[in-house]
């Protein structure tokens, strides 16, 4: 009985495979590996497989990381939607801001927003001289110039912007990606990659590289450099608004900023970049409590419950390019998607659409689907 049941599986397995053969359908086997689990590698490998695990079959996608939640930089951010102020050209980035914005509007007023750890937060951008808009201000809601009358609660600001955008809570929204991506099958693994070569050889068709900060381990970038922070987590309940202030002289982040979580409120304003240390600095900690309490005197009643130090991936852009990388008898593509600096969160979404373009191109040219028509 068990070997007829058997000879009728092989059966209609082969037949299920001419089938799909005489109705040109791929067939053809894509695994994809993505090294990094931070935010921009667990968003990427749900956009892959969202957009083309009914196209490709099989498709297999697994993710290598030698940290996962609640453990990597992206667990440590605040987590506000704010890019830069400026694009300095980079128009792309604007845009791939702007889709994830858009994107994560879409689940604010559904059930999942409490479980992704996403929300509406409003509050004000502050500076000590007037300046042209920022470059994401279309992107977000309500975005307009501070009246006089909100400038006198903030003592020595003259200028600022005040809007409404959104929070993704890290410590919420990995764990999300990381069980959305365990619903379709894609599997993990703990393991520390230690070179392109490792993973090819191992049967990957597709590399997404999406290591932050430890790009520069598998592939020299001498563009690519930590921009140390620091944080300093409270109890403040009366905190309701962010406040970001910014001296376009002294370079981002290194001023104080104050953001309100669903439970606790970040403060920070330290960037140095170059300095690779994640461990606590008291220094840094008194700059950082100083500052925000001249800014919010009434922090000084709050509970310290926390402290946090991470490195940004920084970068003059993100590199999102692919390469093709030959070891003997055997060519990889790699998609490279790292250099967020400290806007991962913000950006992910957006970068992740654009490796899905680029790993169309790849299917198409071997392939494993055919070209859109243009009609």
């Amino acid at each position: 009985c068990s070997c007829t049941d058997y000879n009728i599986q092989k059966y209609y397995t082969v037949k299920s495979y001419l089938d799909l053969q005489l109705r040109g359908l791929a067939v053809r086997k894509m695994h994809v590996t993505v090294v990094g689990a931070g935010v921009i590698g667990l968003s990427t490998a749900l956009c892959i497989h969202e957009r083309y695990h009914s196209k490709v079959n099989p498709l297999v996608i697994k993710v290598i990381a030698d940290t996962y939640t609640p453990l990597t930089t992206s667990d440590g951010a605040a987590g506000l939607w704010q890019p830069y102020l400026y694009d300095k050209g980079n128009t792309e980035e604007t845009k791939w801001n702007r889709e994830t914005f858009d994107y994560l509007l879409d689940y604010v007023n559904t059930e999942e927003a409490e479980k992704m750890g996403v929300f509406l937060q409003s509050g004000y951008n502050l500076l000590k001289q007037s300046a042209p808009p920022p470059s994401w201000k279309e992107s977000v809601l309500g975005f307009r110039n501070l009246t006089p009358k909100e400038l006198a609660v903030f003592p020595g600001y003259s200028y600022g912007w005040f809007n409404t955008a959104l929070m993704i809570e890290g410590k919420s929204y990995l764990p999300w990606l990381m069980n959305k991506l365990k619903e379709r099958g894609v599997q993990f693994y703990l393991k520390k990659i230690e070179s392109f070569e490792e993973v090819a050889r191992e049967g990957a068709d597709v590399i997404i590289n999406c290591t932050g900060i430890r790009a520069g381990e598998l592939q020299p970038d001498p563009e690519l450099k930590p921009g140390r922070g620091q944080i300093i987590q409270v109890i403040a309940p009366w905190i309701k608004h962010f406040i970001l202030t910014h001296d376009l002289s002294a370079g981002v982040y290194s001023t104080p900023y104050i953001i309100p979580g669903s439970q606790l409120v970040t403060l920070g304003g330290i960037f140095q970049l170059g300095n690779w240390s994640e461990q606590n600095n008291s220094q840094d900690h008194k700059t950082i409590w100083d500052n925000c309490c001249q800014l919010v005197p009434s922090l000084k009643n709050a509970k310290i419950v926390s402290e946090w130090s991470g490195l940004r991936p920084a970068r003059n852009k993100v590199r999102l390019e692919r390469e093709a990388l030959t070891y003997g008898n055997t060519t990889v593509q790699v998609i490279h998607n790292y250099g967020h600096g400290g806007f991962g969160l913000t950006i992910h979404r957006g970068c992740a659409m654009e490796v899905a373009k680029i790993f169309e191109n790849i299917l198409q040219e071997r392939k494993i689907i055919k070209p859109q028509s243009m009609l």
